[in-house]
């Protein structure tokens, strides 16, 4: 026997558009679709189909990439989403669209995410059997079908791209390389978030660390890759910096002595004429680390003993340099121009690094 009755009840005839077609047990009750009514439009052969516990899809074909998407965040969203529902995706890594989020307490994280942001070496979402999504710890919710819930004690705020809420770059790679037991795929997907300005190797190694992954064997080289990778770019940054907004030229990598006495320690980039000393900072921060840890003592004494000695230091991070390097370069110019006003610096050893 041929079923040929409509994709939806009459209450969801307005709902053409492919990118809402999934849709909750509550918003298919507020368009006035009785339980009974969703039961018979997904008995075997019918237009609908459940995707999810509480999801349905309203049509009766394989659902989408995007209509995956969709019904993984209506699964795990807290609110019931009673209202119309949001817009979904029409490609991966179209970019940002600011408004207000149409989930609560849930984002796709993981892969699934990488891929939205546009990572090369990423699989494409049909390629992926189960979408990660990042809820709240204490949410009572189980993975199931396409959907693989990941529980946090804090949730980050989410980044909207094509209007998918999705955790940060940071999170979304812990969460993939958690499940990824090839270190050369593990490799390759730090390497890509560093070299593609996705973020910062110091961000990502913290978040390594707080979902406690940094001790698993496969992730030491390929950590110990990452900061050489992350070092590496924050140096051509730097040299950029200094080029493009006409700094002069300083000495670069150097080791400060006194003369006859111990090193001073070793800096990035130096101008002897006005006692500037640059140091780029590409420590991975630690969670809750005390500032009196071993590197924050290190560099804070290296910083204190210089200045004592009248040389001025400029401290940078990655993330300024990328971000900001006009201003960065002003704040280095301001310390260079003011080195006229200040007492001579003392005499010191400049020696190659």
């Amino acid at each position: 026997m041929t079923h040929n009755p409509p994709l939806s009840p009459r209450p969801l005839r307005h709902l053409t558009d492919v990118q809402r077609r999934v849709l909750t047990t509550a918003q298919l009750r507020a368009h006035g679709v009785t339980a009974a009514e969703t039961n018979d439009h997904c008995r075997p052969g019918g237009p609908w189909r459940q995707l999810l516990p509480g999801v349905y899809l309203l049509h009766p074909g394989p659902p989408t990439a995007e209509e995956r998407l969709h019904a993984v965040l209506l699964y795990a969203a807290r609110s019931s989403l009673a209202g119309p529902a949001p817009a979904v995706p029409s490609q991966p890594g179209a970019g940002d669209r600011r408004g207000p989020l149409p989930y609560t307490d849930a984002m796709i994280t993981g892969l699934a995410a990488l891929t939205l942001y546009g990572f090369a070496c990423a699989p494409s979402l049909p390629a992926l059997e189960t979408i990660d999504v990042l809820v709240p710890r204490l949410r009572r919710l189980r993975s199931t079908g396409c959907a693989r819930v990941i529980r946090t004690p804090s949730l980050p705020a989410p980044r909207l791209v094509t209007g998918v809420p999705l955790a940060p770059v940071p999170r979304a790679l812990a969460d993939a390389v958690a499940r990824l037991p090839d270190a050369g795929a593990v490799r390759r997907l730090l390497t890509e978030a560093v070299r593609g300005g996705h973020c910062e190797p110091a961000a990502v190694v913290q978040e390594l660390n707080q979902t406690k992954l940094l001790g698993r064997p496969h992730l030491v080289d390929a950590v110990d890759s990452l900061l050489a990778e992350g070092r590496a770019i924050a140096e051509d940054r730097l040299y950029r910096m200094v080029r493009e907004h006409g700094l002069p030229d300083p000495v670069w990598n150097v080791d400060l002595r006194l003369p006859g006495g111990p090193c001073l320690g070793g800096l990035d980039a130096y101008w002897p004429e006005q006692a500037v000393a640059l140091e780029l900072d590409t420590r991975a921060p630690r969670q809750g680390a005390p500032r009196d840890d071993e590197p924050w003592s290190e560099y804070a004494r290296k910083r204190e003993l210089l200045e004592r000695l009248g040389i001025t230091v400029v401290h940078l991070t990655p993330k300024k340099l990328r971000d900001a390097a006009k201003q960065q370069a002003t704040v280095v110019r301001t310390a260079l121009m003011a080195a006229a006003d200040r007492e001579p610096a003392a005499y010191v050893v400049v020696l190659p690094r």
